[in-house]
């Protein structure tokens, strides 16, 4: 039976080594996480995939917590967690991380390290997973999206009508398109415009970035979206976004400021060519259902 066998190659999986269903106190003991069935005990969860990030790390945490803590301190009911997942890093990425547990609690910060990289896809669903928040805010490692801007992607799901329980606010730089455009090479562009006419062509239409890291969802539009993802690396986005529309699951997309930083994972070329077979893949896939959409089983 070809589509089971094509099913079976294409699974993902979503088991847990036993140190990654513990996260690490300030004290050093170990606690299991919550899961993502469980009800939300928190205001907002931040998920931070990061793959070697112990030098770009602490600059992107200082803004969110400065920003998180002023945030608390004005509303007492906005309650926060910061899950950041170290995707099998080679660096001290962990280490680093787990500084700001001991500087802010673990009820505030922890700690999830993978132990072999699953691709940023991948440590962006088993942090979301390990989530307590009513909304949970997708955001890069990096800091190239300010922080503050938050509220602008809250305010995209608040301006969904009728208000639904499963929403999407995706971040976007299409309106910095131009001003990159006379910043990159003619070999960059056309890479870039390929891919998002490809982006349209086999999977969502009427968003016109769909790789912006900064991405707020509804708990129960996490928990639906990411029980189907199978794409592990850069083109996650798109099947999760894929998946939300063919869920009819409602999707803003709102402007965000963006900063170019250095020291990015992708390499132009290679990257661009991967996402796009992928894209491919996540289309063919669905069609011949080889994958489906899942309901979502709790599996820890």
């Amino acid at each position: 039976n070809l589509p089971l066998l094509m099913q079976l190659l294409c699974m993902v999986d979503q088991t847990r080594a036993e140190q990654e269903k513990y996260f690490l106190t300030a004290s050093g003991n170990k606690e299991p996480f919550p899961s993502l069935f469980d009800p939300h005990s928190r205001e907002l969860s931040v998920v931070v995939p990061s793959y070697n990030e112990e030098s770009r790390l602490p600059v992107m945490m200082e803004e969110a917590m400065q920003y998180l803590e002023k945030r608390q301190k004005k509303s007492s009911s906005f309650t926060y967690e910061v899950v950041i997942v170290d995707d099998g890093s080679k660096d001290k990425t962990t280490e680093v991380a787990l500084g700001y547990t001991k500087k802010y609690g673990a009820d505030k910060v922890r700690v999830l390290t993978l132990q072999k990289n699953r691709g940023k896809g991948g440590a962006v669903r088993m942090g979301t997973l390990s989530s307590r928040g009513r909304l949970i805010l997708m955001a890069d490692a990096d800091g190239a999206t300010k922080f503050e801007d938050l509220e602008k992607v809250e305010a995209g799901l608040e301006n969904i009508s009728p208000k639904p329980n499963m929403a999407i606010a995706c971040g976007s730089r299409a309106h910095l398109e131009q001003e990159s455009v006379a910043q990159r090479s003619f070999f960059r562009t056309v890479l870039m415009y390929g891919f998002h006419f490809l982006v349209w062509f086999f999977c969502v239409k009427g968003i016109k970035d769909t790789q912006c890291g900064f991405k707020l969802f509804t708990r129960e539009a996490a928990l639906r979206t990411f029980s189907s993802l199978h794409v592990e690396r850069w083109a996650f986005d798109v099947e999760l976004l894929y998946v939300a529309q063919c869920l009819q699951i409602p999707i803003a997309e709102v402007a965000v400021n963006w900063t170019e930083i250095e020291g990015s994972k992708l390499v132009p070329f290679w990257s661009w060519l991967q996402m796009g077979r992928d894209l491919v893949f996540i289309r063919l896939r669905y069609i011949t259902g080889a994958w489906k959409l899942e309901s979502p089983k709790k599996n820890q």
